[in-house]
């Protein structure tokens, strides 16, 4: 009888050790992919800079355009919580500004030739990718947090060592759902 009370005991002991080492490395996966989140939006900051400084070498009376793109960029980084409603509609304003700033390039044929604005394109291109990929994998990883936290056994653990909801999951705004039309 006794060995019976010790193998349960083993068996709960164990159950419990894995249930929270899988909750703490599902929350800290969502950490980390929201962590990957924002070094993807520092880099589209730094590249949005140098744009700016290649199109007003070009474009010094699209002041409004330009200006729109810069107060934007500075709106957007001052959000800390990458997940927040705040920060993605500061993200939805610069995304918008952004696109304005490449339909300004239509105008300016020694622009869109020019390699240096080229190359930055590319790279803000290849920059929001990344962040799509970043916020995919960010949703993908809240939804095996929440999935664990609310299924059997789970849920058990979650509510015993206060396991809560950790975020919200990044919807496509009406903003990034709109295809640009930039014509190189």
């Amino acid at each position: 009888m006794l060995w019976i009370i010790i193998i349960i005991l083993v068996v709960l002991i164990g159950a419990t050790w894995i249930s929270y080492n899988g909750l703490v490395r599902k929350r800290n996966r969502v950490e980390q992919s929201e962590s990957d989140i924002d070094v993807q939006l520092k880099r589209r900051y730094d590249l949005i800079s140098q744009a700016v400084k290649v199109v007003q070498g070009y474009a010094k009376h699209e002041k409004e355009t330009l200006d729109a793109v810069v107060k934007a960029r500075a709106d957007a980084m001052k959000q800390t919580a990458k997940a927040s409603p705040e920060a993605r509609q500061s993200e939805n304003i610069l995304e918008g500004a952004l696109k304005s700033l490449f339909a300004l390039a239509e105008n300016y044929p020694d622009l869109k030739a020019s390699a240096n604005f080229v190359e930055l394109q590319k790279d803000i291109t290849d920059s929001e990718d990344k962040i799509q990929a970043a916020r995919r994998f960010y949703n993908n990883s809240l939804r095996a947090y929440n999935d664990y936290r609310q299924q059997f056994p789970g849920t058990l653990f979650a509510s015993m060592f206060n396991f809560g909801s950790i975020g919200e999951y990044f919807d496509v705004s009406e903003t990034e759902a709109q295809v640009p039309q930039i014509d190189l």
